[in-house]
């Protein structure tokens, strides 16, 4: 009985199988592509697959190794800020302080000529001390400017001032001290620079 007599007598009968007929499509179908293309040769086809597999293989483990690379820099990165953030997490408090410090030094050098010190006056170098020292074990270190050359990374001219006891460019005064914390300028130094009278004569003229 041919496939068209079956549809006929299944559908006359009120059933209908479908899935025998998609079987027998499917079948043709591998017949007409063997025809055309001659038998799958199953060793080349699980080649092929393995081929596919190893592709997928080296992408994951591409895909894999960028990842962890990005998570082990993502991890340095956040240490390096945490460890940044713990060293200057006091910056703010240190610098409202720097002026009690000036204020403190300016009352200890108004009192530098007197030959004996009152009590209220080694009180207030005693307070200094202990501020300086607090200072210290955060990594608080005033800016060396006395005699050193110039620099703008550090020191804020406010003037100058013509020497010949010094070379040009010089810091011969310190109007108010600069502080560092680490490695970081907190406070520039406030400074007078030499310069030589030759210079500035040109300058006029």
């Amino acid at each position: 009985m041919s496939d068209k007599k079956k549809v006929k007598k299944s559908v006359e009968t009120g059933k209908v199988d479908i899935v025998d007929i998609k079987d027998k499509e499917k079948k043709r179908g591998d017949i007409d592509k063997e025809a055309k293309t001659g038998p799958v040769d199953p060793i080349k086809e699980l080649d092929a697959k393995l081929e596919t597999a190893e592709q997928e293989a080296k992408e994951n483990y591409d895909r894999f190794l960028r990842v962890s690379a990005e998570f082990e820099n993502y991890k340095k990165r956040s240490t390096r800020e945490m460890s940044e953030f713990r060293k200057f997490s006091n910056e703010s408090l240190i610098k409202e302080m720097l002026s009690v410090v000036d204020n403190l030094e300016r009352a200890l050098d108004s009192q530098s000529n007197k030959q004996a010190r009152t009590g209220l006056v080694e009180g207030v170098a005693m307070t200094l001390k202990e501020i300086l020292n607090i200072f210290e074990k955060f990594s608080v270190k005033p800016v060396e400017s006395l005699g050193k050359p110039f620099d703008p990374a550090i020191h804020q001219a406010v003037m100058q001032e013509e020497t010949d006891g010094h070379p040009e460019n010089i810091v011969t005064n310190e109007m108010q001290k600069g502080y560092m914390m680490h490695d970081r300028l907190i406070r520039p130094a406030m400074v007078v620079v030499s310069t030589s009278k030759e210079k500035t004569g040109d300058e006029k003229k």
